[in-house]
């Protein structure tokens, strides 16, 4: 197996998945919204706020679609799924993993604003919105998809288990 690529809804855990999971098989580690503020010098709610929610979506559409790694557990941001030349290429280069929780979970784990936590979409919508736009996209791309409702340890044994690693 070369890369495992993660993706999902915000709070699902995957920058927290993604770390253990890396340690564990011995991989590197990205996290493409640390990638996204890097290139951008500011934080992603920043980029949000200043530039809006489309052109956020073309610059995180861009990171994805230029990323090139090996051996190495990725977690993308929630909203990469709106980009099909990103998708296409994190497809190209490895397994693409939906780590999925239900909507309850995920308004529990999230605390203020969406804005606040640099979560991308159109203004004025709700987790559940999101989650309705989003979902589909998830279930379109992921090679697997793994219950998310367990603590990190207990997802990254899901994956490894599916994957056989």
């Amino acid at each position: 197996m070369d890369n495992i690529i993660l993706i999902g809804m915000p709070a699902t855990g995957k920058s927290t998945v993604g770390v253990v999971l890396a340690k564990l098989i011995g991989y590197d580690f990205i996290d493409v919204d640390i990638l996204i503020s890097k290139e951008q010098g500011r934080p992603l709610s920043r980029i949000i706020a200043e530039e809006g929610y489309e052109r956020f979506i073309e610059i995180e559409g861009k990171v994805g679609a230029g990323l090139r790694c090996e051996k190495t557990v990725v977690a993308t941001g929630g909203s990469m799924v709106f980009s099909e030349a990103a998708m296409k290429n994190l497809s190209s280069l490895g397994k693409l993993v939906w780590i999925d929780s239900p909507l309850a979970e995920l308004e529990k784990r999230v605390s203020g604003s969406l804005e606040d936590r640099g979560v991308a979409a159109p203004e004025n919508m709700t987790m559940g919105q999101i989650f309705d736009l989003r979902r589909p996209l998830y279930e379109k791309y992921a090679d697997i998809k793994i219950d998310g409702r367990g603590n990190a340890e207990t997802v990254v044994s899901l994956i490894r288990e599916r994957l056989s690693i």
